[in-house]
């Protein structure tokens, strides 16, 4: 398995460390990006560079996708010189984005007719994650596929979980972003509240993080808003984008989601007036506009 030939497609924030740690572990990588600084600075490190997908899949033997929605991984696994148009024996894709389920099983459905292997597996983790390969990895598709994938996913997750059949990755990864949404809405609402009704939000966050409160989002976002950071770790923009999927697809299967639907346009609310490109912790401008306050830095 050490032989494995990669490939990697979208170099993003989280694309980009991630075929880094690919490099790091010692596979031999090809990358593809749209800009193509990203594939400069990749092949400094060892990697070589491709001219489309279809190049990335014809050399590799597991080509992952990591792109900002469904569209753009329709468009590169199954388009005019995408993935599928570099099908050979053996190959496996495997898709890292966070899109639609529906989409995964068509991507899942269309590459086995040219007999592709497929996995969708979505992270999560955040840009700090992703640095530090400690990424949560959620995988739908065929159990053997994912045998043979696994050694590249150890080298840039601590966990990596079957979910189930196609799909499932994605299903799995808008459960997480439900959580996520209203941890950083909560958290925004929590530091507002503790201001203005008097005590220190930092504090506040140290004392019940202690307490039933404790989740990822307290230990890892409080202090960067605090010192007035928001720049991104996972932008507001793809948060908003992850909500979307998950009310679409509820709406497919008709379930109720009030809260989620709340975040949703919150975020929605937050992108309209210029905040896409904040960390998804900066949905608290939203609760700061709401009660006419900025977060007092520290």
């Amino acid at each position: 398995m050490d032989n494995l030939r990669l490939g990697y497609i979208g170099l993003g924030l989280m694309g980009k460390p991630m075929a880094q740690n690919l490099l790091k572990a010692g596979f031999s990588v090809v990358v593809h990006n749209r800009s193509r600084q990203k594939v400069a600075d990749l092949v400094s490190l060892g990697a070589s560079a491709a001219e489309n997908p279809r190049e990335v899949a014809e050399r590799s033997d597991i080509v992952f996708t990591n792109l900002p929605d469904t569209p753009d991984v329709l468009e590169v696994v199954l388009g005019e010189n995408g993935v599928i148009a570099g099908a050979h024996p053996g190959l496996i894709s495997v898709d890292n984005s966070t899109i639609k389920p529906a989409a995964s099983r068509e991507i899942y459905r269309r590459l086995a007719e040219v007999g592709v292997q497929s996995l969708d597996a979505p992270v999560s983790g955040g840009d700090i994650g992703a640095q530090q390969g400690t990424l949560s990895i959620m995988v739908g598709g065929d159990a053997d596929a994912l045998g043979k994938v696994m050694p590249a996913l150890l080298a840039v997750g601590k966990t990596v979980t079957h979910i189930g059949g196609p799909g499932a990755g994605q299903v799995a990864k808008a459960c997480n972003q439900i959580m996520v949404a209203a941890q950083m809405l909560a958290m925004g609402e929590l530091l507002i509240f503790a201001q203005k009704a008097g005590a220190d939000p930092e504090k506040v966050i140290g004392a019940i993080r202690g307490g039933a409160a404790q989740c990822w989002t307290l230990d890892v976002k409080p202090q960067r808003l605090l010192a007035g950071n928001r720049a991104p770790g996972f932008r507001s923009s793809l948060q908003s984008k992850d909500l979307n999927i998950v009310m679409e697809t509820a709406r497919e299967y008709g379930i109720s989601l009030p809260s989620a639907g709340l975040a949703a346009q919150l975020y929605a609310g937050l992108c309209a007036n210029g905040g896409g490109d904040l960390d998804n912790s900066g949905i608290i401008a939203v609760i700061e506009a709401l009660n006419n306050t900025d977060l007092q830095h520290i």
